[in-house]
């Protein structure tokens, strides 16, 4: 239950902290005439996201012609709440020093009374040393007085207050107990629902990159399993991008980073390029020199399934802009598998087929388009291919290629480049954020998802 008392206005502004790996939420988006907008973010360091969901005018709750004056009048409850931690903080420093200068006053009285009408100069001067040290509690009793008048005006205003609460809730008392609680319980319904909807978005935003580590040779590629629990947080790495056959699987993000615990696999035949990805305990990569789809699994340490990629390029064929091998590349989603590849049908540009994990066999393929060559780098999130312009600085986030519609469009999101070439890029569903290699450098960053959710619950 959200700890809603009255209607909120429209539009309504609900931060919900959901247990998922998405990041604080951004700049929102404007309200829609009809049906919510959610603009969240990918992961957050405390690893929960924050969804803000913005109601439409058209909500019940805009009948709540009160909420403004309530928000006012707790306003101005916290402004005497302050005002009373104010003044409680200074009438105990107050109180000490008046206590220290009882102790002072009661000495001066014993020596006045011992002096019997006649003072030496030395004691004189004594006494109006002392004398002078109590000239500040003169203010302080000033500064009680003013208290004073402070306490009758915050007594007036805490009066006034409670009979502006007492005529609101006269007021809401018209609704009803239980329309108001029926109006609360479906608003918290359809929040739910938004919620279980936030799985996919399209990409808004690309964060700022979080470098996680400096280790190995200016290509290669590191990954984590997009499907294993939240409680294997193992990483695995590979470096380099042509023959290599080493991969060190280490315990968890902190091991790496640290570089301890980590065990060796030894492949039994060589990769190329570094477009590799691990899902569900295996590790798909690219033969070296063919257009072989290998799965290896760590667990057994052996490869349960290859296959020919029918048509696609390989050995520096179709590769990325910055070469290195890369003409194929494997991502996963939220839908799971993918490869991305160019045939010479498609004349070196993108295709994108939906692989079957068990089998490797395509289940269906789409032509993008976008010339191969021409791509810094790609990966996908929730059936979307995102592709840079380059891997060099200055790229951006260039074209978009939609599988469920068969459809692209050009974007426009910035894409720091902080070592300034990127030899890997893969998106984790699992945890919402790109895992890049660049210039030897492992580096992390948050992607910022917009969501539309009709007022029926459809996506949009």
């Amino acid at each position: 239950m959200w700890p809603l008392t009255v209607p909120p206005p429209p539009p309504l502004l609900l931060l919900l902290l959901l247990l998922c790996s998405g990041l604080a939420g951004q700049t929102l988006f404007q309200s829609p005439e009809e049906g919510w907008q959610l603009y969240t973010s990918a992961q957050a360091p405390d690893g929960k996201c924050i969804c803000t969901a913005v109601i439409p005018a058209q909500s019940t709750c805009s009948r709540d012609g009160r909420s403004r004056e309530l928000r006012q009048l707790m306003g101005k409850v916290q402004n005497v709440s302050q005002s009373m931690e104010v003044l409680e903080l200074r009438t105990y420093r107050d109180l000490q020093y008046v206590r220290s200068m009882e102790t002072l006053m009661r000495s001066l009285d014993a020596r006045l009374r011992a002096a019997d009408g006649s003072l030496s100069v030395k004691s004189f001067q004594e006494l109006k040393d002392r004398m002078s040290e109590l000239l500040p509690l003169s203010s302080v009793l000033e500064q009680y007085k003013a208290d004073t008048r402070t306490i009758v005006r915050l007594r007036e205003e805490v009066r006034n207050l409670s009979s502006s609460l007492a005529a609101i809730q006269e007021e809401m008392g018209a609704y009803g107990y239980e329309d108001l609680q029926r109006r609360v319980m479906a608003l918290e319904a359809r929040l739910h629902a938004c919620a279980q909807k936030l799985g996919c978005g399209k990409l808004t935003g690309v964060s700022n990159p979080i470098t996680v580590r400096a280790m190995g040779s200016r290509f290669g590629s590191w990954m984590t399993d997009t499907m294993a629990p939240s409680a294997d947080s193992r990483v695995w790495y590979m470096d380099g991008y042509y023959k290599g056959r080493r991969v060190l699987e280490f315990r968890t993000l902190g091991d790496f980073i640290k570089g301890q615990n980590f065990i060796q696999h030894l492949l039994p035949q060589p990769w190329a390029g570094t477009g590799h990805v691990v899902y569900n305990g295996s590790l798909f990569y690219n033969k070296y020199q063919s257009n072989v789809v290998v799965k290896y699994h760590f667990r057994s340490r052996s490869v349960l399934v290859q296959r020919s990629l029918p048509g696609a390029g390989y050995n520096n064929t179709f590769p990325y802009s910055w070469g290195g091998f890369s003409d194929m590349d494997f991502m996963v989603d939220e839908s799971g598998l993918w490869a991305v590849y160019t045939t010479n049908q498609n004349a070196g540009n993108i295709v994108v087929s939906r692989l079957d994990p068990h089998t490797l066999e395509v289940v269906r393929s789409w032509d993008t388009g976008y010339p191969k060559r021409s791509a810094g780098e790609a990966f996908m999130i929730c059936g979307v291919l995102y592709v840079t312009n380059s891997h060099l600085a200055g790229a951006k986030v260039y074209f978009a290629y939609f599988t469920n519609t068969s459809s692209y469009e050009y974007t426009d999101v910035p894409f720091h480049n902080q070592y300034s070439h990127i030899s890997m890029l893969d998106y984790n569903p699992r945890e919402r954020a790109l895992y890049t290699w660049n210039n030897g450098h492992q580096v992390l960053y948050n992607v910022t998802l917009f969501h539309v959710i009709s007022t029926a619950g459809d996506p949009w």
